[in-house]
């Protein structure tokens, strides 16, 4: 989602690093372009103008333009500031109030409200062990109810049976009453939407959330809406005193200017954010590794939450229990290939990693993700198990039958076991040397003697 902004933002710091020294000129025209970024990636106007200006109030100070690195804290200072404008520090959903805790989903129809009210019941059920009760007060769209309780299967969690004719109003009394009865944790009430902020959608929030008195009221936003999302940000906080947003989309192109002109607009943190269609593609809110993620430093941290999410352990330990022994065959690469997979694109994947805005456009722009790791797979599937446990017996037949067999080419079948054999011839040198960690402590060894017998770090 701020991939044009991050490229615009590394452009300019990159200009900065390079200078030795930098003058009081040479900030403006920085903060100028910045500026200009901000505005063109549909950041609301007044928070423009407040970030440039505490930005420049502490990167033209007398300590910053003689420091031996003005440019590296020209970037903190921003860094420091974006961080601010997002919010600070991350806020989680308040579960600290007695049981049944409800919590309030409102937005505008399409902002993908319902879908979210199903992935918050997901985490809640997973994460915090809490029983959790979804509960449709949408009678504007007939299948709005079917859908919620479609998420509720799938999230393994229980939906309200819907009885008809009932009124929005009577929906959340009957959720909560039945909450209290059965000793939920939490009840998620899903309100009805509209395509417009009007008053008979503000009025039917407004008696709901007096009913049952929630302790979140979250909104949820999509943030492919840009600067429209802020305005519905703003109506829906006056009208009921939002505790939280729930921004959707942020694995989409959105420019990025809603999610730094929200907390500034509207006071209220944003709590979670949906990067995709999966029922478990929801996370917290974090402000300083998004602040990372724009200025090119990565989330280190996400990478490898991401990936204790997602990789199964007890087949990673087998993995590498076999690599250690070097015994690492085609079934095992592509287990590997499956894993990485499950974490989602390598362009995705490489947003998290420092420095990798400009491989991770190239990896897009060659549109690897839907094509290369799809072909390995394909290729190896096409396989007799003899050939992937001994690739060696490869010849010019069983390529020809596997490339038709996988829809490609002889010329990818030997692409793929030319990068399985490096990558065997590695594995092999690196047991030579006594594993990963031994190869890494010689390294660090040779790099402390090389510079004048400092010790490794």
């Amino acid at each position: 989602m701020f991939d044009n902004l991050s490229g615009k933002f590394g452009d300019i710091f990159d200009r900065l690093r390079r200078r030795g020294a930098l003058s009081e000129s040479d900030v403006t025209e920085a903060l100028r372009e910045i500026r200009l970024a901000l505005l063109d990636a549909d950041v609301a106007l007044p928070v423009v103008k407040d970030f440039v200006a505490k930005v420049r109030e502490q990167a033209v100070g007398a300590e910053v333009l003689r420091s031996v690195t003005p440019g590296q804290m020209v970037v903190k200072i921003v860094n420091d500031a974006l961080i601010e404008a997002l919010g600070g520090l991350p806020a989680p959903l308040n579960l600290l109030a007695p049981a049944p805790l409800p919590i309030l989903m409102v937005g505008l129809q399409g902002s993908g409200k319902t879908t979210t009210s199903g992935k918050i019941a997901l985490r809640l059920r997973t994460r915090e062990r809490k029983k959790v009760l979804l509960a449709s007060l949408d009678t504007q769209r007939p299948a709005a109810q079917l859908q919620l309780e479609q998420l509720a299967q799938r999230a393994e969690v229980t939906s309200l049976p819907i009885i008809a004719g009932q009124t929005p109003l009577q929906i959340a009394n009957r959720a909560m009453d039945t909450a209290r009865r059965e000793s939920y944790d939490v009840v998620i009430l899903d309100t009805a939407g509209r395509l417009s902020i009007d008053l008979a959608l503000m009025e039917e929030v407004k008696a709901i959330r007096a009913a049952v008195n929630p302790v979140e009221t979250l909104l949820v936003v999509d943030a492919m809406t840009g600067q429209d999302a802020v305005t519905t940000a703003t109506a829906f906080n006056e009208a009921v005193s939002i505790t939280g947003i729930v921004m959707t989309r942020l694995d989409g192109d959105a420019r990025g200017g809603a999610a730094l002109s929200m907390r500034a607009v509207t006071g209220a943190p944003i709590k979670l954010i949906g990067q995709g269609e999966k029922l478990d593609a929801l996370d917290e809110f974090n402000p300083e590794r998004i602040a990372g993620r724009i200025l090119g430093m990565g989330d280190i941290v996400g990478l490898v939450e991401k990936a204790a999410e997602t990789i199964d352990k007890a087949e990673a330990e087998k993995l590498a229990k076999r690599m250690a022994k070097g015994k690492f065959d085609l079934d095992d690469y592509a287990s590997q290939l499956k894993q990485i997979s499950k974490m989602g694109s390598m362009s995705g994947i490489l947003g998290l990693l420092p420095g990798m805005g400009k491989m991770k456009q190239q990896i897009a722009d060659a549109n690897l993700d839907q094509t290369v790791f799809k072909r390995h797979l394909a290729i190896i599937g096409s396989m007799t198990a003899a050939e992937r446990r001994a690739p060696d017996i490869m010849k010019a037949s069983r390529k020809k039958r596997v490339a038709a067999g996988s829809g490609t080419s002889v010329q990818e079948v030997n692409k793929l076991l030319k990068q399985f054999d490096d990558m065997s011839t590695m594995m092999k040198r690196m047991n030579k040397m006594g594993g990963p960690e031994a190869m890494m402590r010689q390294m660090q060894a040779a790099m402390g003697g090389a510079k004048g017998g400092r010790k490794p770090f």
